[in-house]
């Protein structure tokens, strides 16, 4: 029987046939016209059953009356009873009632191509798989503080939920959603979390609610926002803190991180939002800043503490809570940028012009006035993260890249 592993070289046949013909007349003529052509050692039968020769491939299309296509042939004959085997082939001049013409196109060396593949993996192994050689100390101390800061993540409760060190004896805590999410944050110095762990609240976070200041970080997606509704029905929630729209907690800088808790907001002011709704979560006009706290042992020169400080003196002095209260009642709109600087004033009602004129990077609009789906579907070609407005009516469909907040 033939082995495809034994396969020394394989032959390429052009065939052009004047009439219509199928497969099995092409592979009836290739055995019926090359029988006993070239003696009982090269008989095809007979090498394709000791299984020198492999099966016989015949791809053909047919197309005004004439047949055209490929025959493939296997062989691990050696180099001279391949190349006689390929000859006998083209004295085939019919195939049923047609005239044919079989010509061979080439016949490659298989082991030759795979010798050229197995060179070019070589050559990506040694330039892509290669574990560097070079001691960079950076990332040494880095993978150091990592295990240190893993190993003080603490197990809380019957549940034996993820925390920071700091969670029980602080007087704030932040409730995030698992424990990759806490590892982040004790990353950049933030040791008060704790990991509620999906959507089936522990014991212990709502005891905790109902003894500290809770602020939720979330991811910012579905799953969050069902975690999210949960938690504000059955535990004393006092902020919530918005991560960047489908973007996971784990996956945030410090500078995001810094920023959602800056910008949170106080939860009784609340709407969570429910699967059918099509508004957004109603969000008050201020927000105040988070506890985040410095890692131990790290003083005032440190670099990590010197990095903290040019991030904190680069922050924007306007809050969202804040432009949403300075537009309410007055029929302005202001289009803010990541760092929720003004980047464009204009009227309420002239919000579809202004986006004309609009430049730079947008994070999104705060507008007096009720947005209906022909504007949310203007807005969203522009990749806004969040539209805060009077109102949202006749949204039909809701887009998912943009958080809808109403002005409280």
């Amino acid at each position: 029987m033939y082995s495809p592993e034994t396969t020394k070289y394989l032959i390429h046949l052009t065939l052009q046939i004047e009439g219509v013909v199928d497969k099995p007349d092409v592979v009836g003529a290739i055995f019926g016209q090359t029988e006993g052509l070239l003696g009982e050692d090269l008989d095809l039968r007979d090498l394709q059953r000791t299984g020198r020769v492999g099966r016989i491939d015949v791809q053909i299309t047919t197309k005004r009356g004439e047949t055209k296509g490929e025959i493939l042939i296997s062989s691990s004959l050696d180099r001279a009873e391949t190349a006689l085997l390929a000859s006998s082939l083209e004295t085939i001049d019919r195939v049923g009632p047609c005239t044919a013409r079989v010509k061979v196109d080439r016949i490659e060396d298989i082991r030759v191509t795979k010798r050229r593949k197995i060179v070019e993996r070589a050559k990506e192994l040694l330039l892509e798989d290669f574990d560097e050689g070079a001691i960079n100390s950076d990332d040494l101390l880095d993978e150091v503080r990592e295990v240190i800061r893993i190993e003080k993540l603490e197990y809380l409760g019957e549940e034996r939920v993820h925390a920071g060190p700091n969670v029980m004896a602080s007087d704030a805590i932040i409730i995030v959603e698992g424990r990759a999410d806490v590892i982040n944050l004790l990353r950049y110095g933030i040791k008060n979390a704790v990991a509620v762990e999906g959507t089936h609240v522990p014991r212990i976070i709502i005891d905790l609610c109902s003894q500290k200041t809770a602020t939720t970080l979330l991811d910012g997606d579905r799953g969050g926002e069902l975690i999210l509704r949960e938690l504000l029905q059955i535990a004393e929630i006092d902020f919530v803190a918005y991560s960047p729209r489908g973007k996971s907690v784990e996956e945030m800088s410090r500078k995001e991180i810094v920023k959602a808790l800056r910008n949170k907001v106080p939860a009784e002011v609340i709407t969570a939002p429910s699967p059918d709704d099509e508004g957004g979560e109603r969000l008050p006009a201020c927000a105040g800043p988070a506890e985040v706290q410095v890692p131990a042992g790290e003083d005032e020169r440190s670099p990590h503490r010197q990095r903290n400080r040019r991030e904190e003196s680069r922050k924007p002095a306007s809050t969202l809570g804040e432009h949403m209260a300075d537009v309410r009642d007055k029929k302005i709109a202001r289009f803010l940028s990541p760092d929720y600087t003004v980047l464009l004033e204009s009227n309420a009602t002239d919000v579809e012009g202004a986006l004309q004129n609009l430049n730079g990077d947008v994070e999104g609009l705060v507008v007096d006035r009720v947005i209906d789906q022909k504007l949310l579907d203007q807005l969203g070609g522009r990749d806004l993260e969040f539209v805060a407005a009077r109102d949202f009516k006749g949204i039909i469909k809701r887009p998912l890249s943009i958080r809808l907040i109403k002005i409280g």
